[in-house]
């Protein structure tokens, strides 16, 4: 369609950038009419190098592979570029200007919304990686945005519970109940809010359903890529 962009989901999970993707398709029709969309352009390394990458510290090798997807993106047509993945961005200030096209990042649209929602404290879920970075604090932080994250057992349960099931696509009531009651904790410190940090976790809780008001970001990236892809029709 004339004047939409071409969208690239840099991937790192199959269940994050399929989220991503079938975000796009089907919020597209509001927009572009019935079964239109973006043409959008996947490409995934194996999750296995990333992690390999992350246990190590090896944020360099992060940063490559996101670039290699980068590339054949862009090669393929790609204008917008995005990345499902919270943990991974961590490696994005170094790949960010490598690539002739526009990225946009997932901590920076997510912060937009906690702002414009009004929270004032939010509780940050994802990854044990995640939750014990910079990243997200650093973002809030820039908009006076307090925040909190479990425990130790808890993140380490948690990380478990998004590698174990939620990357493999298995939803478990257990786990469900659990995220439920540290959802609940982070209430109890003065949460007003909760990141839904783990582009995985929503297959797990969705924002209606959450203890605590939540920011899906997977939906929350899929729907700023839209807006940048579509933003020469909707003037």
């Amino acid at each position: 369609m004339n004047g939409v962009r071409h969208v690239g989901i840099v991937g790192v999970s199959a269940e994050g950038a399929a989220l991503c993707y079938r975000t796009i398709c089907v919020e597209s029709a509001a927009l572009l009419g019935a079964h239109n969309h973006p043409q959008i352009t996947t490409h995934t390394f194996p999750l296995a190098a990333y992690i390999r990458a992350i246990e190590a510290n090896r944020w360099r090798a992060v940063g490559r592979l996101l670039l290699g997807s980068a590339n054949i993106l862009v090669r393929a047509g790609a204008e917008i570029l995005v990345c499902p993945d919270n943990t991974v961005h961590q490696a994005f200030d170094r790949v960010r200007d490598r690539v002739p096209a526009r990225w946009l990042h997932i901590a920076v649209e997510v912060t937009a919304v906690a702002a414009e929602r009004g929270f004032r404290r939010v509780g940050i879920l994802g990854t044990r990686s995640l939750m014990e970075g910079t990243l997200y604090p650093v973002h809030l932080g820039a908009r006076n945005i307090a925040y909190e994250v479990p425990d130790v057992h808890d993140r380490e349960q948690i990380n478990a519970i998004i590698f174990d099931e939620l990357c493999y696509g298995r939803v478990e009531p257990r786990s469900k109940e659990y995220v439920f009651r540290v959802m609940e904790t982070l209430r109890e410190q003065g949460c007003d809010g909760v990141v839904l940090g783990c582009t995985e976790i929503p297959l797990l809780i969705s924002e209606a359903e959450s203890p605590l008001p939540a920011i899906d970001s997977t939906r929350t990236l899929a729907r700023a890529a839209l807006r940048a892809a579509t933003e020469s029709v909707r003037r």
